[in-house]
């Protein structure tokens, strides 16, 4: 059974999504404010966080910017009533892997509840392009020897891009990898390179996160041969 923590003001909304989730076999916890939802993610181990983004004494942006801070990669699904694209790039900054848009089907929140709980890895290996390597096990990335902070998507992606390096994954294949059944909008791939590529080359050396005009993308150093 997945174990989701629901942060939510709205208690008949939160009650609502709560029983549902349970029929559909989500155990689901429950938090009114912020800080209570962020002492839970913080105290248990979850599959999916889902966080309204406007809640009482910390709101959902906040709390997902702190436990990716701490390091936290438990995949989080935003709850809002704002669709704008502005909005939707803040969360992605903050950390949050994917949208939903109030009022919503819990039908497909637990669809998506789904998709989120399976990107997590168990793999165990260890991915490197020039000085960028990415440990799976320890579920590390460094480069230069520096530790980069990755969203799960963004980590999600890298991954995606390391085990094909130095080839060119379509932006299809990466939509797939990151999102399964559930494609999303048609900016949210192009918000996650942004963010990828300023993490992962924004202060240090030769550019390794490419974008290949019509085809796609690539992580891949000035010495690497492309096969593209």
């Amino acid at each position: 059974m997945l174990n989701a923590l629901l942060v939510e003001d709205d208690l008949d909304l939160a009650q609502t999504i709560v029983q549902y989730l349970e029929l559909e076999q989500i155990r689901c916890d429950h938090a009114s404010n912020g800080v209570a939802g962020l002492n839970l993610a913080q105290q248990a181990r979850y599959d999916v966080l889902l966080l309204d983004l406007n809640l009482p004494r910390l709101d959902g942006l906040s709390v997902c910017e702190r436990l990716r801070a701490d390091g936290d990669d438990t995949p989080v699904l935003m709850l809002t009533a704002r669709d704008r694209l502005e909005d939707k790039i803040d969360g992605f900054r903050a950390g949050t892997d994917d949208y939903l848009v109030k009022p919503f089907e819990l039908q497909e929140l637990v669809v998506r509840v789904h998709a989120l709980a399976r990107r997590r890895s168990g793999q165990v290996h260890v991915l490197r392009c020039a000085d960028l390597v990415m440990n799976l096990s320890e579920k590390t990335v460094a480069r230069a020897d520096q530790l980069i902070h990755l969203s799960p998507t963004g980590w999600r992606l890298l991954e995606v891009l390391l085990r094909a390096s130095p080839n060119t994954v379509s932006r299809q294949t990466l939509e797939d990898a990151v999102w399964g059944d559930e494609p999303p909008d048609s900016n949210s791939l192009k918000v996650h390179i942004f963010n990828l590529r300023k993490a992962v080359d924004g202060s240090a050396g030769p550019r390794l996160v490419h974008t290949i005009a019509g085809h796609g993308f690539a992580v891949r150093s000035e010495n690497d041969e492309t096969p593209d």
